[in-house]
């Protein structure tokens, strides 16, 4: 099972990324995939998860109508639209396999498989 984060990089602050998260060694259809982040020197935060289905998507409250999650199952891979982008979004993002999706800032939980992270910086 691999799970392998991609899209990361400098970005202008108010510009744009998409990050994704290519899974491999299983079927994605049965699984809920998480987005995670860590800021140099903070504790890593839960940003957004996406059902199996799809059909329910979670958000941090301070990426809420920033960032967009989806899935392409018959592509095994899951995507993070970033819009707006703020100097506070600066981490390392990580995707990650959980249990299930919360609708909390926790945003999930029982993560058994961690991709490696991507890069993400904005800044002028």
């Amino acid at each position: 099972v691999q799970l392998q984060a991609s899209g990361g990089g400098l970005v202008l602050p108010g510009g744009s990324l998409r990050l994704s998260c290519a899974a491999s060694g299983f079927t994605l259809d049965y699984y809920h995939i998480a987005w995670f982040r860590q800021a140099p020197g903070k504790e890593r935060e839960g940003v957004s998860c996406i059902s199996s289905s799809g059909g329910t998507t979670y958000y941090a409250h301070s990426v809420k109508g920033r960032f967009t999650m989806s899935r392409d199952n018959a592509k095994n891979t899951v995507y993070l639209q970033m819009n707006s982008l703020k100097p506070d979004d600066t981490a390392v993002y990580y995707c990650a396999r959980p249990r299930a999706c919360l609708s909390t800032n926790t945003i999930a939980y029982g993560m058994d498989y961690w991709g490696k992270g991507t890069l993400v910086t904005v800044s002028s």
